[in-house]
């Protein structure tokens, strides 16, 4: 069995995920189980699938839950997206999680090509 907390992109997913929540504290209340909600989700399916693919037998499946997560990472990009086009995060906010969100999905993409 591997050890999620190994992985690289793990902490880079976990760490995106705890930038979303930090975030997403100032948007809107109508948002809470709107785009708030969706973006939480999203970020934390990202190290949620590396560390359930971790638990899996063979390598097949580990490989399905990565693409599973970079699936996510994608949903979470284009949130990150529709957050600043509605003023919700300012540009500044929206490069730097950007860049994180992208560095994830280029790392997820590595692995998965190694696995």
């Amino acid at each position: 069995m591997r050890d999620y907390k190994k992985y690289n992109v793990w902490e880079l997913g976990h760490e995106v995920t705890l930038e979303i929540y930090k975030l997403t504290k100032h948007f809107p209340k109508d948002e809470n189980f709107g785009l708030t909600s969706q973006m939480r989700r999203a970020s934390s399916s990202i190290p949620a699938n590396i560390a359930e693919g971790c638990g899996r037998e063979s390598d097949a499946e580990f490989k399905r839950f990565l693409i599973i997560s970079r699936g996510s990472a994608s949903e979470l990009e284009y949130f990150t997206i529709l957050a600043k086009d509605l003023n919700y995060i300012q540009e500044k906010e929206f490069l730097i999680i950007h860049d994180k969100v992208n560095k994830v999905r280029r790392s997820l993409n590595n692995l998965i090509n190694k696995v």
